[in-house]
């Protein structure tokens, strides 16, 4: 019963990560943030966010859907000119569209960012006066987690919106199975997660990311984490995500399936905790970065109190 309650939710699902999915992220993001960082980005987000990026993260899928926003609605993705499974591969230069992707929608958002926390710093800007700020922000705070989806660095079948599977008993499409039904599935959760605070299953991957309970060490997810070089790491960003789909997201489905019962859903499980945890933390990093805070954005196991 507990499978029929879950399908039935996920059936009006948002795309892109959930929304409240994008929240969490947000949230996981918060808990890495630098006292200095989070009193200079509230003066950039529009008060109703209380100062929380969180709260903020999920805006940009439902501005892409507006007459106002639909330019930004392909700054969602990367469409790689590859063929999963059988190869795997993306070039900035070649697969960014014209009108824009994840990579450069982040570069250009970053870029504009930078001049609002130093307009912040300078006292000309404060509580969120100024939307193309408060936009930038929330759309860096959306971007990257859209870029650590591996469907999102994929141009086969629409990113798999036109690959038609099974999840639960419901028909459905693989992008769909990524963005919300696997999360759900890792969450064991029936109800959607909080928009406004961060939830237990989201707290239990920054527990795990403090301990280096990952089996990739979480410090190697900052390797190229610098605003300085931000399309060099958006696109290694998207490459790492890419790599995904040749070896998993399409060696390992089956049409004929039901990717909840079969195995797929389970196997799924570990690299959607990944790459959620990886865009959580290199988002905070990104920002601790951009704002200045002198303190250490992330701290190692050995060093962590247990």
């Amino acid at each position: 019963m507990q499978h029929l309650l879950f399908g039935a939710f996920l059936i009006a699902g948002t795309v892109s990560w959930s929304g409240d999915v994008h929240n969490q992220i947000g949230f996981m993001a918060e808990q890495f943030l630098e006292p200095y960082t989070v009193s200079v980005l509230e003066h950039i987000l529009e008060p109703q966010y209380n100062g929380s990026i969180g709260r903020a993260a999920a805006w940009a899928d439902g501005y892409a859907h507006t007459d106002e926003g639909r330019f930004s609605y392909q700054w969602h993705w990367i469409d790689a000119h590859d063929y999963p499974p059988e190869r795997c591969d993306l070039f900035y230069n070649r697969d960014c569209a014209t009108g824009g992707c994840v990579v450069s929608a982040i570069a250009n958002q970053t870029d504009i960012l930078k001049g609002c926390i130093a307009d912040v710093k300078d006292g000309s800007l404060a509580n969120g006066a100024n939307l193309t700020c408060s936009y930038a922000l929330k759309w860096v705070s959306h971007f990257l987690g859209d870029i650590a989806q591996p469907l999102h660095a994929s141009g086969r079948a629409a990113g798999g919106n036109f690959y038609r599977v099974r999840f639960d008993n419901i028909s459905t499409e693989l992008h769909a199975v990524w963005d919300h039904y696997i999360p759900y599935f890792a969450a064991n959760a029936t109800t959607s997660f909080s928009n406004q605070s961060i939830a237990p299953f989201f707290k239990y991957l920054v527990s795990r990311i403090r301990k280096d309970l990952f089996w990739e060490a979480p410090y190697m997810w900052l390797s190229c984490s610098e605003p300085t070089t931000v399309v060099e790491c958006a696109t290694r960003w998207a490459r790492e995500s890419n790599k995904w789909t040749c070896d998993y997201v399409y060696s390992r489905v089956n049409q004929s399936n039901d990717l909840a019962t079969d195995g797929y859903a389970v196997g799924g499980v570990p690299i959607v905790e990944l790459q959620i945890s990886k865009a959580a933390l290199r988002l905070a990093t990104w920002l601790n970065k951009l704002v200045g805070a002198e303190e250490k954005q992330y701290v190692p196991v050995e060093q962590v109190e247990l």
